[in-house]
């Protein structure tokens, strides 16, 4: 008895988040990188390696928060089921456009530069450094309990939610909120129209 409840306070020790004891946002957010940076260099598949920093990127990143900003004005013209339907393919489509770009660098070193806290969070400054080329990338981050959630990324001062805002926003110029959703389910979520 006495083994089987040491094996389940160190499985319960190994599978707790590194992050659980970070108290700072610059910690937090270090714990995170470090991880996809592991994950982008290990020997799994490409697809592999997409499931594991999807996972990983659901627990940071805020998606409600950044589509509610991406859709700005229209937020309030989508019926409730329509921003339901909206918030859960969004989710997908920054978790796709973050976790693809950050493939796409090779061997991916991060330098953690600073943190900045504000009133209803924190801002952490952060550089990707690949062979080629090195990126200035800031998040914005609100406390949720024990972990920090990032409600905003800019790289090289474009932010990526104003960035897919525009791009939703010129959609949204051209078609209505069902066929944007029905586009967005085609390319980001069940193509039966079942959210």
């Amino acid at each position: 008895m006495r083994k089987l409840f040491a094996l389940l306070l160190v499985c319960l020790f190994v599978a707790m988040p590194a992050w659980a004891a970070s108290a700072t946002p610059l910690d937090y957010t270090r714990t995170v990188l470090e991880q996809a940076r592991t994950i982008v260099a290990g020997g799994q598949t490409h697809d592999e390696k997409l499931a594991a920093l999807s996972s990983l990127f659901s627990r940071f990143l805020d998606s409600d928060a950044m589509g509610r900003e991406a859709l700005g004005q229209h937020w309030s013209t989508f019926t409730p089921p329509q921003q339901k339907d909206f918030l859960s393919l969004f989710h997908e489509l920054l978790e796709r456009t973050y976790v693809q770009k950050l493939l796409l660098f090779e061997n991916p070193n991060f330098v953690y530069a600073a943190q900045q806290l504000t009133a209803d969070g924190a801002s952490v400054d952060t550089k990707i450094v690949t062979p080629r080329d090195q990126f200035d990338v800031v998040y914005r981050l609100r406390p949720s309990g024990n972990i920090w959630l990032v409600t905003s990324i800019k790289v090289e001062d474009v932010s990526l939610t104003a960035n897919l805002g525009s791009q939703l926003d010129d959609l949204l110029s051209r078609m209505s909120v069902d066929d944007l959703l029905a586009l967005m389910r085609r390319k980001y979520g069940n193509p039966s129209g079942e959210a």
